[in-house]
């Protein structure tokens, strides 16, 4: 049998999505030769791995690359799924990205006895000096082993919900109160389901305040650069929406439309699902959050003289509803006509392609901004990689920068050799003869 032959390239980019897409244009910036492998289409979960009202958390000025504006989506809007896949495609264009679809990378190993890597694709064998895994978070859809199969639901991921007409008829109960699950909990109350909505510990930043988005809070703050904090606690759950315009995300008006509210899911028996007791001190600690951003907020107007209006009302927050003043500890799922469970839960890492020694017990890359023990390896595209920032399109840009300076500064090492007067220096006497 005729093997095919191997494949050669300096940096091989695995993912083809914002994270690929912009190690690209700074390698290419850098004349640095390389390859990005994507094994579906560009931006492949933004159009087929999302519900199909979504759109992005920020506007359009902010949740972009610094070198390209959105087609066609005002400046203050958020741009649909449709239209930020749309974006990545047209910016690798743009760039002249060395994107092949279609290929997807099955395992990858350091080559025995010299520098670079092995990887085996459905495409077959390429060798590179320098692997970057770009498939950021989204990787493994995350549900909690708590409702067996037999029960009898309708239960799904939410990265495999669409909209409220694919569902069976009846209530709907959706566990996890991050963006996702909040706007998912919101489109069936719009569409006239009875919804359930366990409510966990969350950040609840407000959409805007005096006049300006809170992207830009953050960024006047100083919040985006926020340095990564400690193993183990980089994932903080936030309720934002950019959905009908955008809208601070508030579970108290959810409760007034008719939701209702409870805490973490536990256990189910029989039936029965309990929930946490701890709905109400959830709701206070995405207050305290809210809250928190107003005030430096205020603080930052007031110290630098600026003419914002005044937002009164965005500090006034309402009554506890009777689920949070009496919660619901356990609901028999099939007396409420809950029918199906949509799990907003997010996602677990999924290396299990790349057979290199980076990773912890956990099977998370140990790195520093991106760059793994091994520097032959780096990451990209995953949250707080080297700030608050860095799982947002932005922050993916400038990480990506920083990725790119680290190989060409590798690449010089490796490229150096000794010049032939270095390696036979003149015998002092003749020196100074």
């Amino acid at each position: 049998m005729r093997q095919m032959p191997v494949e050669r390239v300096e940096v091989l980019v695995v993912g083809g999505g914002q994270a690929g897409i912009a190690m690209s244009e700074h390698l290419g910036r850098n004349g640095v030769p390389h390859l990005v492998l994507e094994r579906h289409r560009i931006a492949e979960r933004w159009r087929s791995e999302r519900w199909d009202s979504l759109v992005a958390n920020g506007p359009a000025w902010h949740d972009r690359f610094p070198g390209m504006t959105y087609s066609g989506t005002h400046a203050e809007a958020f741009p649909g799924k449709e239209a930020v896949a749309d974006y990545f495609v047209a910016y690798a264009e743009k760039i002249g990205a060395p994107i092949r679809c279609g290929v997807e990378v099955t395992e990858v190993r350091r080559i025995a006895g010299r520098p670079g890597f092995r990887a085996e694709t459905s495409a077959g064998i390429i060798e590179a000096t320098y692997v970057v895994a770009a498939t950021g978070p989204f990787q493994r859809p995350i549900v909690p082993p708590i409702i067996p199969e037999k029960a009898g639901l309708a239960q799904m991921h939410s990265n495999a919900y669409r909209n409220p007409g694919a569902l069976p008829e009846g209530g709907v109960l959706v566990v996890g109160a991050g963006s996702s699950g909040a706007q998912i909990a919101e489109e069936l109350l719009a569409a006239g389901r009875r919804v359930y909505l366990s409510v966990g510990p969350h950040g609840r930043p407000p959409r805007s305040y005096r006049g300006r988005d809170f992207v830009w809070w953050l960024g006047v703050l100083g919040k985006w650069d926020a340095p990564a904090p400690a193993p183990g606690t980089e994932h903080v759950t936030i309720a934002v929406s950019g959905a009908n315009g955008g809208h601070t995300m508030d579970f108290r008006r959810l409760a007034a439309k008719g939701a209702v509210l409870l805490g973490r899911a536990q256990t189910f028996h029989d039936g029965r699902l309990t929930f946490a007791p701890d709905l109400a001190d959830n709701l206070r600690q995405g207050d305290a959050n809210y809250l928190s951003v107003l005030d430096e907020a205020d603080a930052y107007v007031a110290r630098n003289g600026l003419d914002l209006p005044e937002d009164p009302e965005a500090r006034v927050i309402g009554p506890d509803p009777d689920c949070v003043t009496h919660p619901v500890l356990a609901l028999d799922l099939a007396d409420m006509g809950i029918t199906s469970v949509i799990w907003a839960t997010g996602y677990a890492l999924d290396y299990g392609w790349l057979k290199v020694d980076v990773f912890d017990e956990r099977g998370r890359p140990k790195h520093h901004r991106g760059v793994s023990p091994d520097p032959g390896v780096c990451f990209l595209g995953l949250p707080w990689l080297s700030r608050r920032g860095s799982s947002f399109i932005w922050g993916v840009w400038h990480d990506a920068k920083h990725l790119a300076d680290h190989i060409c500064t590798q690449r010089k090492y490796l490229a150096y050799a000794p010049s032939v007067q270095d390696q036979n220096p003149a015998p002092s006497s003749m020196a100074e003869a």
